[in-house]
């Protein structure tokens, strides 16, 4: 198993890559899309939470990521002695038609398929996703942490409904007109997505990049009035056999499935990591399930990590791990001082396997 940090898009540095490396990590997963443009947020280093009007604005529908600027990034991020491992997110920019099976659904098939070709060729070989209408979208912020550290959780449902104009907590179309997403079935939202996996798992192959599904985050059954896919951790299977491809993967985050209501988080990573279907590992904290949960310091929530640590090794899993989240902590660099810890004890628990 390899170790690795998430950075967002205004945080890919050389300095943050430096403190990767510094940190013990060997590898990065790279966020493009700014979650952080035009929205109000608590602070350009720790997770969005947004507003009722979500994070911030989406990107530029007709600009996407040119092969030039993720190769520009590998090339970085290997000069500092690491490896880009994945991109994740697509911006709602570039396909929030494939969510809503709007009209411009076909462009933006088109769109992903680029993208992923774009990537392939730059040398980056996975790319992680959130299929999902509402997005990250309910949680709050609090000193939930040990130590009255900040730190993300939810005190409760969240399903006041989306005004048209918005996905995947995002703007897309600051002038649509007055009103709200209508709600989709369940059964359309999954619809949505064997239709997205059968149109676009062909173009990642022959890329070679491999798709990495992450599962509802908050895993909650509804959220903004809208279904969720994976808010339970069974429903995850119902994903990979949905499309036999090897690049139709898992971007398998323990926190998001220690929140949910069914299962035992310990069987959940021994059934998955068995089929060796993840594309890489979110590996956090939690306290509580939803709607009522708190992120937690990697060693003091309700997850044994280094037991999760065993099973995925005794599986023979051999991606990356990074820490998704961390609580922030009360020094002049709070993000990195959260991170270094997180990444501190996994390298230990990682050591400790050998």
């Amino acid at each position: 198993m390899k170790l690795g940090l998430g950075l967002y898009r205004h945080m890919l540095t050389r300095e943050n890559f430096d403190f990767a490396r510094q940190t013990g990590a060997t590898h990065i997963v790279a966020h493009l899309v700014d979650y952080f443009r035009g929205g109000a947020q608590t602070g350009p280093d720790d997770q969005p939470t947004g507003t009722d009007w979500g994070w911030g604005r989406a990107g530029d529908p007709d600009q996407l990521w040119t092969e030039e600027e993720m190769t520009e990034l590998r090339r970085n991020v290997e000069a500092a002695g690491l490896k880009l491992e994945a991109i994740e997110n697509f911006d709602p920019a570039h396909w929030h038609d494939i969510l809503l099976d709007g009209p411009q659904r076909a462009r933006h098939i088109e769109n992903v398929k680029t993208i992923l070709r774009r990537m392939g060729r730059a040398g980056i070989p996975v790319m992680g996703y959130n299929f999902s209408i509402a997005g990250v979208a309910g949680r709050t912020k609090g000193t939930y942490a040990r130590g009255a550290a900040p730190s993300v959780g939810m005190e409760g449902p969240y399903d006041q409904p989306m005004p048209n104009g918005m996905v995947w907590n995002m703007v897309y179309d600051p002038k649509a007109p007055p009103g709200v997403v209508p709600s989709a079935t369940p059964e359309q939202l999954w619809s949505r997505l064997e239709r997205f996996l059968n149109d676009v798992l062909p173009v990642a192959e022959e890329a070679g990049v491999r798709l990495a599904l992450h599962p509802d985050d908050p895993p909650m059954p509804t959220i903004r009035a809208q279904p969720r896919l994976v808010y339970q951790p069974q429903l995850y299977q119902r994903v990979l056999d949905m499309n036999p491809s090897p690049a139709n993967q898992l971007e398998f985050c323990v926190g998001s499935l220690a929140e949910m209501t069914e299962g035992d988080i310990y069987d959940v990573v021994d059934r998955y990591s068995r089929q060796h279907r993840l594309g890489y590992v979110h590996l956090r904290n939690v306290r509580g399930k939803v709607p009522h949960y708190k992120e937690t310091f990697i060693d003091d929530g309700e997850v044994d990590v280094l037991r999760v640590l065993a099973i995925l090794q005794r599986n023979g899993f051999e991606g990356v791990i990074i820490p998704d989240h961390a609580p922030q902590m009360s020094c002049a660099a709070p993000w990195h001082a959260g991170m270094a810890f997180a990444l501190g004890y996994l390298k230990a628990g990682l050591q400790s396997l050998k």
